[in-house]
């Protein structure tokens, strides 16, 4: 029996050409449901339990759909479409439970060797990407960190904003303020806390005492 699959797109057209591309692959996968929004995407994982989900990350609480799901004992699992190869990006999305991802310029090929590799529960990945999954485990094995109480209201602010995945961009257009602002804040952020990259910071909410 085939892989069963659902795919998630707010673009009509990513979800017609996904479903015709598993559609041929039929032998090895089972297309069981389209979804046109986040909200119709947990109705139908719920209802009709797809082992995997083809979640299209530019979809309106793309992120939102990943950390309920992908923090569910027992749900299918997520696989992030439309990422870049970013230490960052993946990382963050692999903080919430996504299983796997495919990246802007990948190939039909490759979307599918992700399904398949996600369904035996491995990580299809660039060797890059697997060694910042090292580094990742080496940076939670540190305790050499500042503490969030040194920062000001707003870079407190924009670490909760961190946390919650957004990008700078993100940041920028949900305080007002601008992208430089945002940058020279989130440089201000790891320096205080001592850290190096934007992904450690993040890590600190599950870190924290009563973290997830």
């Amino acid at each position: 029996m085939g892989i069963r699959v659902l795919v998630a797109s707010h673009v009509r057209f990513y979800r017609e050409a996904l479903a015709q591309v598993l559609e041929k692959a039929r032998e090895q996968m089972i297309l069981v449901g389209v979804a046109e929004s986040a909200a119709a995407a947990i109705e139908q994982i719920n209802r009709l339990t797809p082992e995997i989900a083809l979640l299209d990350m530019a979809m309106s609480d793309a992120f939102a759909v990943a950390r309920q799901l992908g923090r569910t004992p027992g749900a299918c699992r997520i696989v992030a479409l439309g990422m870049a190869e970013s230490e960052a990006e993946v990382l963050n999305v692999a903080q919430w439970g996504i299983a796997g991802y495919v990246t802007r310029d990948a190939s039909i090929a490759d979307m599918l060797q992700a399904i398949e590799a996600t369904a035996r529960g491995e990580v299809h990945c660039s060797p890059k990407i697997a060694g910042s999954l090292f580094r990742r485990i080496a940076t939670l094995s540190s305790t050499n960190r500042g503490t969030p109480s040194a920062l000001t209201a707003r870079e407190s602010q924009i670490l909760r904003l961190l946390q919650q995945g957004m990008s700078n961009k993100m940041i920028s257009r949900s305080l007002g303020i601008e992208l430089p602002t945002v940058k020279n804040h989130v440089h201000s952020i790891l320096a205080k806390l001592g850290l190096h990259r934007r992904t450690e910071a993040i890590s600190l909410l599950y870190q924290a005492p009563g973290g997830s």
